[in-house]
């Protein structure tokens, strides 16, 4: 079972021995929502099922989000309706990858976890690591799915509620990390959200700065020092991470478990949900 990160070797192998296994694309551009659908069309490796953040991992309007923010998390089963509709098993081992340096594959990681999936695993250096190793590719409109249902697990992944940010602010048992570019954290610009800033006390990490310069996760001590480094002493397990919308936050989870330092907690309403609210305290500079 591969459960944070599997190679490109690693996943060749699988299909080689036929082992029970589904593969997510979850290509996607924020600024530009139906170039994802594009991408996948037009090369994704054989047979990988399409995953798009809007339409299958987030929940706008749905009165049972379990989440806020600009990308709600669906319900828990709502997500398994999806899982059994195209018809992952829980026998099967899931692999997720996208060919934005895992920015968008993570959620979708985290969310299997979430659902009691833990055999899900992320593909290091995504689509260009397959296509560099020569991994076979096709185009189109993807496979035929065979619908079944998805029973849920208990949940392996914890999602921090607002209040449960709120209420811990400021305290030790809560660590708050926050994926942004460093401009937004500060205050400096907002492109998306109404309030620039950020939750007080947070520490700010670059999702990207998880990826090295062969588009891979870093080694997995580099990522220790590194995060030993931010955390200065603070306890791994009091972290709680979050970003714009949930979303680009996960690499920095990812990286965390990679590095072992434990499956941090997600704050999957992150920064659009925390100030759409003007009681909530924001911090600059």
């Amino acid at each position: 079972m591969y459960s944070t990160l599997i190679s490109v070797t690693q996943l060749q192998s699988l299909m080689a021995r036929q082992q029970p296994l589904m593969v997510f694309d979850c290509s996607f551009e924020l600024m530009q929502p139906a170039a994802g659908d594009a991408q996948y069309q037009q090369c994704h490796l054989i047979g990988a099922v399409r995953a798009d953040l809007d339409r299958h991992l987030s929940a706008k309007g749905a009165p049972d989000a379990a989440s806020g923010g600009r990308h709600p998390l669906p319900s828990r089963e709502s997500f398994a309706a999806w899982l059994g509709s195209v018809g992952l098993a829980p026998d099967m081992q899931a692999v997720v990858y996208d060919r934005q340096g895992a920015n968008y594959c993570g959620r979708l990681w985290w969310m299997l976890k979430w659902a009691g999936h833990e055999a899900a695993a992320v593909l290091d250096g995504g689509l260009p690591a397959w296509l560099a190793a020569g991994g076979a590719v096709e185009s189109g409109v993807g496979p035929t799915l065979q619908p079944g249902s998805y029973a849920l697990g208990s949940p392996k992944a914890v999602l921090a509620s607002i209040d449960t940010v709120l209420n811990h602010l400021g305290q030790p048992d809560q660590t708050i990390l926050d994926a942004r570019a460093a401009a937004r954290f500060r205050g400096e610009v907002e492109p998306l959200d109404p309030v620039a800033g950020h939750i007080p006390g947070a520490l700010n990490r670059l999702f990207s700065d998880n990826i090295g310069a062969d588009g891979c996760f870093k080694p997995a001590a580099q990522l220790r020092a590194e995060f030993d480094a931010l955390l200065a002493g603070r306890d791994p397990a009091s972290v709680v991470h979050h970003c714009g919308s949930g979303v680009s936050a996960l690499p920095n989870l990812i990286a965390m478990e990679v590095a072992g330092l434990g499956r941090a907690a997600l704050y999957a309403g992150s920064w659009s949900e925390w100030c759409s609210d003007p009681s909530r305290p924001v911090a600059q500079s």
